[in-house]
């Protein structure tokens, strides 16, 4: 059953394209290795693991990886009061709720289906943002379980995940392993090829990421019919992670397709054009012609 989200077809479009050049991508890939390795079955057998235990497991990882835990209503009653509305508003099912213990302001969701989604907000998150704005937050991170984009960016950034692996298995083979010329050869052929697929996949996908992200704001601002919140959370949000050192982001920012907002840091540089975020100014650009669409006030950056 469709949700109350507005339907995106520009973005179920733009996911498609990904998929399917990623899926040619990915059966090249499997075809050199097969080629490479001499065993069909050793290669399907390793992928097959890794992606199934990527996508039913998604959730977990994600949160594992950012100390997220599921929290109750009696524990955030007013964070679950938020959702439950969102939800009912959507006419979506009411994803698993969870918190992380981090100061870092920021969002998530994850989950292979609307029925198995999780969203997470960081403490850092609850204690900055007004009611109206963390309600603007969460909309954007359902509007990304409704439109399955979660689901997609798993995917999609699958391919990438086993190309990195293979390229980290062929150097430390290279360095530890057999010396042999012909082990040699084929080591070096599978890492060239695996860092080939990597950097391909990595501009599709950030490519892909940064106009869902658009979309999600565009969702979540016509249900809540507040995009001005919307605009007032991103700014704060942004404002708050610039001023967190880099240091202190650096594991976060392996993430950085699920947040709500990019952990960049105050100065991200050259990182910018490879974001999976479009900048601030577009996203408020953006809020700022919904929130004259619809008649409201205009936001921080609006007008």
């Amino acid at each position: 059953m469709p949700s109350r989200f507005r339907s995106d077809r520009r973005l179920t479009v733009r996911m498609g394209i990904t998929l399917f050049l990623l899926g040619l991508l990915y059966v090249g890939f499997v075809a050199a290795l097969i080629a490479l390795l001499k065993s069909w079955v050793l290669v399907v057998v390793i992928v097959g693991l890794l992606f199934a235990a990527q996508f039913w497991f998604s959730d977990r990882i994600a949160l594992f990886a950012m100390r997220g835990r599921v929290v109750e209503r009696d524990e955030y009653p007013g964070l679950h009061g938020v959702v439950d509305r969102l939800a009912a508003m959507a006419d979506m099912p009411k994803p698993v709720v969870a918190v992380s213990d981090m100061d870092m302001p920021n969002a998530f969701a994850t989950g292979r289906n609307p029925d198995n989604a999780v969203v997470c907000v960081t403490t850092g998150l609850l204690r900055r943002l007004e009611l109206e704005e963390l309600e603007g937050v969460l909309a954007h991170e359902l509007s990304h379980v409704a439109h399955k984009d979660v689901a997609v960016i798993t995917v999609a950034s699958f391919l990438g995940v086993i190309a990195g692996l293979m390229v980290r298995f062929a150097f430390y083979s290279q360095l530890f392993g057999r010396r042999d010329q012909n082990t040699v050869v084929i080591l070096a052929a599978v890492m060239g090829v695996s860092a080939a697929v990597y950097a391909i996949s990595f501009l599709l996908i950030r490519a892909l990421s940064r106009y869902r992200e658009l979309a999600a704001d565009r969702a979540a601002a016509f249900l809540t019919g507040r995009p001005s919140a919307l605009a007032a959370a991103l700014t704060k949000v942004s404002g708050e992670i610039a001023r967190i050192p880099t240091k202190d982001l650096r594991t976060a920012q392996a993430f950085n397709a699920f947040y709500f907002t990019p952990a960049l840091g105050a100065d991200p540089g050259v990182g910018r054009f490879f974001s999976t975020h479009p900048s601030l100014e577009q996203r408020l650009d953006q809020l700022g012609r919904i929130s004259a669409e619809l008649g409201g006030p205009a936001g921080p950056g609006e007008g």
